[in-house]
């Protein structure tokens, strides 16, 4: 058995992000299109065999008793019955309040990482399911490939895209996403798009006419930094807010393009480029 991984956590974009209602037990329904890129944070895995949880490294503002990794470590550990444990480092990259699924993204990577170390062979459907009471985006990261997802999130639908390259600002601001779903001036009847054949001909269609993010208005209003990043990136294109802020980005056609943004832009603003993904790069970890 391998004691040691090393694993990496993929960001997402929101392609485009609509809320479609509100349902009576106060959750939003969303319709919305998650891309992974390559680019995120990476975690560290030590198996132990007393059965203790350790985050080995400090994140400020996060207790580990708190962490979406700890508790998804202690899910798995519950769910199975496993009494194996294991240190983890996590090496953060993605920002908190991002709009990134960087919490997500690490909690999913826990999942994936720990069912593989202590072997327990919980197929990829049920570890879905298991993830969804750590986050609405957990299972989006387990699902391992790009995806139409709907209700609260959990409803995916995989999406083969088109090689893209994105260009991404992280304002320096943290968005608390309870804060922007809370406005009253929230547009919440967006009608979803209906996908019929080809999802992905239905999609790409809808990207190219009308994507938008129905939070964005909202998280400009009480963060202007994040008017003030699109409106950066404005000068090369049409850029989009990911999530609910305050992350936004850029499409661009090809790697060198999305380069040259990042330097054209990189005194003024934290910046990165990144290619797109349709697959997890610990997708095959796990059965589906």
């Amino acid at each position: 058995m391998n004691a040691r991984l090393n694993c990496p956590a993929p960001a997402k974009l929101n392609l485009f992000l609509h809320v479609t209602g509100r349902r009576p037990d106060g959750y939003h329904t969303l319709q919305t299109a998650f891309r992974l890129v390559d680019h995120g944070d990476r975690l560290d895995f030590h198996l132990r065999q007393d059965g203790l949880i350790c985050r080995t490294n400090d994140l400020p503002g996060v207790p580990p008793d708190t962490d979406l990794v700890v508790r998804a470590a202690r899910l798995l550990q519950a769910k199975t019955g496993c009494t194996l444990g294991a240190d983890i480092c996590v090496n953060k990259h993605l920002p908190m309040g991002g709009g990134l699924g960087g919490g997500s993204s690490d909690a999913a990577t826990t999942l994936l990482a720990l069912n593989s170390l202590w072997q327990t062979g919980v197929r990829r459907e049920t570890l879905q399911a298991w993830a969804l009471s750590l986050g609405a985006d957990v299972p989006f990261f387990i699902f391992g490939q790009s995806a139409v997802a709907q209700s609260i999130g959990e409803e995916l639908t995989a999406l083969c895209l088109p090689p893209a390259w994105y260009v991404v600002i992280e304002p320096p601001v943290s968005v608390p996403t309870a804060e922007i779903f809370r406005a009253e001036d929230l547009t919440r009847n967006t009608a979803p798009i209906i996908i019929t054949g080809s999802a992905v001909d239905d999609l790409l269609h809808h990207f190219q006419l009308q994507a938008r993010n129905d939070l964005q208005g909202v998280a400009c209003r009480l963060y202007p930094q994040i008017q003030l990043a699109l409106e950066a990136l404005g000068r090369f294109g049409a850029p989009r807010m990911s999530g609910s802020g305050s992350s936004v980005f850029l499409e661009c056609r090809s790697k060198s393009l999305a380069e040259s943004v990042v330097q054209a832009l990189r005194p003024d603003w934290k910046i990165w480029s990144a290619c797109g993904l349709n697959d997890h790069p610990l997708r095959h970890w796990v059965s589906d």
